[in-house]
């Protein structure tokens, strides 16, 4: 299968959104907030749908509107946990507003299905160049803010009295999380975030409590779902978001059998 370029691009695609997601999702998972990540997807999928009927590349107007929406909703700090109707609010709005977007655009269906489902088969050289920058830009920024961040998720009220602004450090991770769910959204599209950015970082909170075996199992296990689903793809002609989403419940579900 490595004969053909597009398979190596898909290769190399979804192990950086991998590692990626994995470790991004382990503090999103560690925060609860897994829910505030879902909503920035469907954001990027108004963002990547208005892109559309101005004519500019769809993936700069996902990462754009989800950039955007992670500050917004990082200014909120703390206050943002436990706000899940307003969230969801939001959601189903950003939702029916790319919905009107391509109202005015039908001839992009097959677009819009590869931004909600994924293609990671058809990434083109330029994409993987731009995955590949988010990657870095987005761990070289958590890696920044990991100690206040950990120290802010764990122990909130301690950390404000050291001094550490949760506000600052929530809005931060919140854009660094938008950035890796606009390049998650190539992969498995904006209804499957939850599979690379959720799964793989449970399953590995589920096995342990350790900090650096945590992050290093959640990007080996989205590593391995994604290539692994890439693989079975190609040999079955099934999906591959199918595949990596099965793959990621079967992770996880053998993660609480082995919390048990």
């Amino acid at each position: 299968m490595f004969e053909y370029d597009f398979m190596v691009n898909a290769f190399a695609a979804s192990g950086i959104v991998a590692v990626l997601a994995g470790v991004v999702g382990y503090f999103l998972v560690l925060r609860g907030q897994t829910f505030a990540g879902h909503a920035l997807s469907h954001v990027g999928f108004t963002g990547a749908t208005g892109a559309v009927l101005l004519g500019i590349s769809p993936l700069w107007g996902m990462v754009g509107f989800t950039f955007a929406a992670g500050m917004c909703m990082g200014a909120l700090g703390e206050r943002l946990a436990g706000r899940d109707v307003a969230i969801g609010v939001t959601l189903s709005l950003a939702l029916g507003f790319g919905l009107l977007f391509l109202h005015f655009f039908t001839q992009y269906a097959t677009q819009v299905t590869a931004l909600l489902f994924g293609n990671v088969l058809g990434v083109s050289g330029p994409t993987l160049v731009v995955l590949a920058t988010l990657a870095v830009v987005s761990l070289a920024a958590l890696a920044a803010i990991a100690r206040p961040l950990l120290f802010a998720s764990l122990q909130p009220e301690l950390a404000e009295a050291k001094g550490v602004s949760l506000r600052l450090v929530s809005t931060l991770f919140l854009a660094v999380t938008a950035l890796a769910v606009a390049a998650c959204t190539q992969i498995v599209g904006v209804l499957l975030v939850f599979t690379l950015m959720v799964g793989p970082a449970a399953a590995a909170q589920n096995l342990t409590t350790r900090l650096s075996t945590g992050l290093a199992l959640a990007a080996l296990f989205a590593l391995a779902q994604a290539w692994l689903g890439v693989t079975l793809a190609f040999y079955t002609d099934w999906p591959t978001s199918f595949w990596i989403t099965a793959l990621a419940a079967a992770v996880y579900g053998a993660s609480l059998l082995r919390r048990r």
